[in-house]
């Protein structure tokens, strides 16, 4: 259930920081945008070092299905535009490939 939250909590601060930068570079936004955009960015970095697994890859392979998920959280809440049934089934999809990357039992490395 850590794993969860620390994804989510990932997932918020990486698309918060790219986001950032979208909003100065697609945007108009101030310059100053990207401040607190590379603060998210380490932010994020951080946050996928406390996933237990043993390998980061593997951490990141299961990153992926989360953070699918929260972009199109982030696409019905921030850009006011409701993801439709493809997106649902296509983040359904990746959730469970993430969840059988992350609960498997894994070999550990020799």
């Amino acid at each position: 259930m850590k794993s969860i939250v620390v994804y989510a909590g990932a997932a918020l601060a990486e698309i918060a920081g790219c986001f950032a930068f979208w909003a100065w570079l697609r945007l108009g936004a101030s310059i100053w945008w990207i401040v607190p955009g590379m603060v998210s960015l380490a932010l994020f970095a951080w946050l996928l070092t406390l996933v237990e697994v043993d390998a980061a890859g593997r951490a990141y392979a299961a990153y992926g299905g989360i953070y699918i998920v929260a972009s199109l959280g982030w696409l019905w809440a921030v850009e006011n535009a409701r993801p439709d049934r493809w997106d649902v089934i296509g983040a359904v999809v990746c959730l469970i490939g993430a969840a059988i990357i992350l609960y498997a039992p894994h070999r550990m490395p020799s």
